[in-house]
């Protein structure tokens, strides 16, 4: 295996800049996860690394070597995909096969590399079926299989679970972190899922329009979003972004909304909130951080039920807040009903400040 570094890396179509200077490194025997929505750059830098489509600028190098200028099949990679790109008249064995006789390789080595990818990936059963025969599954299986025989210095795989079942996917998320543990893979893996990235990543890299807008380990990700559409985009439900406007209430900073209700502050979200460039000031809070209340107490804000959504084990309430809905958790025994008056109280210590002007996260130091 080896390690991958993109360093100012650019891709631009005419005037529009689909990657916009993103540098980062993967780790040899790391997974990475590329996220973001549809249009973000991602599945573009994926192609970068590959060579199927040139840099305009910046370098990529994979291992001690610098292969801008290298054809895909010289830079040591295997790629997945997310239609399988499987030959439907080759079987099984021979669809693992085949990037090894395109590299002239003996045919008992050949032998030997694919029935040990298949023994890896427990399909030495399904070897003589052909890929009609197969369930989603194991098609998505041989794909990585054909990967692994050629035992690349990098995999690189683009949406490959986005074709399966909800079941399913979870299922092939387990086997394909399974996988990389197993060979201590280096691994890129684009998704516009974010569940996919927080589950099986060690570190992800959230892009937006071209750009890198936050690169480490989900954990960090999710506990400390660097801006508010990193925020919004990690976690399920999205975490919930209440604009508000920075005022003084007895010589102490408050939030204040347009339907006029204050928040105190603890002292260190009030250092937050005077390093702003401005008055705005949004709060985000996950679902699970805020506490309903059936009846007004002291802390709390008023909000009004929208929905609710019960799941089993936990119910998920959205409100109206101050020109957002917010979204809450609470145990199923909590009875409320849209329209419901209710008071939400807000955890200040894990609460989200963001500048409301820059969209930047704001900090106590």
């Amino acid at each position: 295996m080896a390690h991958v570094v993109l360093k100012d890396l650019v891709k631009t179509y005419g005037p529009f800049k689909a990657v916009n200077n993103v540098s980062l490194t993967v780790n040899d025997g790391e997974f990475v996860a590329l996220v973001g929505p549809s249009g973000c750059g991602k599945t573009t830098t994926l192609n970068l690394v590959a060579g199927l489509i040139p840099i305009t600028s910046g370098d990529i190098s994979i291992g001690e070597r610098v292969v801008n200028d290298l054809d895909p099949k010289d830079r040591d990679i295997a790629m997945v995909f997310q239609n399988y790109a499987l030959y439907p008249q080759k079987t099984v064995y021979k669809n693992l096969a085949f990037p090894l006789q395109m590299r002239r390789l003996p045919r008992d080595e050949i032998d030997r590399k694919v029935k040990e990818a298949a023994r890896v990936l427990d399909m030495t059963h399904l070897l003589e079926r052909k890929p009609r025969e197969l369930s989603g599954g194991q098609q998505q299986r041989v794909a990585l299989g054909r990967a692994l025989v050629r035992d690349p210095a990098v995999f690189l795989m683009d949406e490959p679970l986005s074709n399966l079942d909800a079941k399913l996917r979870v299922q092939m998320r387990s086997e394909i972190k399974r996988f990389h543990q197993d060979l201590k893979a280096t691994i890129i893996y684009v998704t516009h899922d974010q569940l996919e990235a927080v589950t099986m990543a060690d570190k992800m890299a959230v892009m937006n329009g071209g750009f890198l807008q936050q690169y480490d380990s989900p954990a960090q990700v999710f506990a400390h979003p660097v801006n508010m559409f990193v925020a919004s985009f990690i976690g399920s439900p999205a975490m919930s972004l209440i604009p508000l406007e920075a005022s003084t209430a007895n010589g102490a900073p408050v939030l204040t909304s347009a339907e006029g209700w204050s928040l105190a502050l603890s002292p260190r979200n009030a250092r937050k909130v005077e390093s702003a460039t401005s008055k705005k000031i949004v709060l985000g809070a996950r679902h699970s951080t805020i506490k309903l209340h059936k009846s007004a107490a002291p802390g709390t804000v008023p909000a009004k039920v929208y929905t609710v959504e019960p799941t089993g084990d936990v119910t998920f309430v959205q409100a109206f807040l101050s020109a957002a809905i917010v979204n809450i958790s609470v145990p199923p025994s909590v009875t409320v009903a849209p329209d419901e008056a209710i008071w939400l109280e807000f955890d200040q210590d894990r609460i989200h400040l963001f500048d409301g002007a820059t969209e930047m996260a704001l900090k106590a130091d």
